[in-house]
């Protein structure tokens, strides 16, 4: 019930409007998102290098309505990239496509995309599609299937929600590529009629689909926060995957120890780094998505 509380507030511009005022004010949000700017990131993502972890970006945004803005957006990746590459930073980047204009015009998102590729080939670095609510699942992968035959899975990766009840077939068929795909458990409220209602029915479809992946030739990005899971796929991959084939991903400012400890016991372990201001949706899901997220934000009111 709490969880789809939160879910229909990060999809209404009244509450997303109030959650920022309120998150600016308390400076709760720097739990989860790196900073408003690339410039305020800059130190977060360099101290999690130090410690051994890899990161990807995500400069905060989606659902843009306007071609202009979309194009924007597209602008700021292409030179975040050349700062990457300036700066020396070793870091990935995550795209959401209706940042770039997908629910406008898909061929106006498919060319902006193409753009940013471009770009990621001229200083050798990685962009990852992320996927969003599932009407946006086909598209996005229409959007990724073409970006894939253009650049290759070198140059671009995908992530497939364990929660859609269609994710099996999708990963079948992008893992037997050697695709990137980071594989999560999903964030967005569904109906019944796409995706698992129930925790544990979630659960035991990720693992199988690990178990999927691990047994392909894709590069399997393991994204979970569960301990449960965390273990499973350790286990599995000793079986299967040598360590510099695939990689754990964890979201910034969530398990924040187990990150460090994974990293120092030889794990790939990538942080998914949000930035930007437009972070209100990205946050509001965060709190939804895990129980102790909401238990910690109670904890820091009750201190202020």
């Amino acid at each position: 019930m709490l969880r789809n509380v939160l879910l229909r507030t990060a999809a209404s511009p009244f509450w997303i409007s109030q959650i920022e005022w309120w998150g600016r004010r308390s400076g709760l949000t720097r739990r989860f998102v790196a900073g408003e700017s690339f410039e305020e990131a800059l130190p977060v993502i360099r101290g999690l290098q130090d410690e051994g972890l890899l990161t990807t970006l995500d400069q905060l945004g989606e659902d843009t309505r306007d071609l202009s803005a979309a194009r924007r957006a597209a602008d700021k990746y292409i030179e975040l990239l050349r700062r990457l590459n300036v700066e020396s930073i070793p870091s990935t980047l995550s795209i959401k496509l209706s940042q770039l204009g997908l629910a406008i015009d898909p061929n106006f998102c498919r060319d902006l995309l193409g753009s940013i590729l471009a770009e990621a080939e001229k200083v050798d670095n990685f962009v990852t599609v992320d996927m969003e609510s599932s009407a946006y699942t086909e598209s996005t992968l229409e959007v990724y299937r073409w970006a894939l035959d253009r650049f290759g899975t070198a140059r671009v990766g995908i992530v497939l929600q364990a929660y859609l009840f269609r994710t099996e077939a999708d990963l079948r068929a992008l893992s037997a590529l050697g695709c990137h795909i980071r594989l999560c458990k999903g964030a967005y409220r569904e109906p019944r009629t796409v995706a698992f209602p129930r925790k544990s029915d979630v659960n035991r479809n990720y693992r199988k689909l690990v178990r999927v992946l691990f047994e392909s030739p894709a590069y399997p990005e393991v994204a979970t926060h569960d301990e449960r899971l965390i273990r499973y796929v350790q286990r599995l991959a000793r079986e299967r995957k040598p360590r510099d084939s695939w990689e754990f991903q964890m979201l910034f400012g969530i398990r924040r120890s187990r990150q460090r400890s994974l990293a120092r016991a030889g794990y790939r372990v990538r942080v998914y780094v949000p930035f930007g201001t437009q972070w209100a949706p990205y946050f509001t899901r965060r709190l939804a998505e895990r129980p102790a997220n909401l238990v910690f934000l109670l904890r820091h009111l009750g201190r202020r």
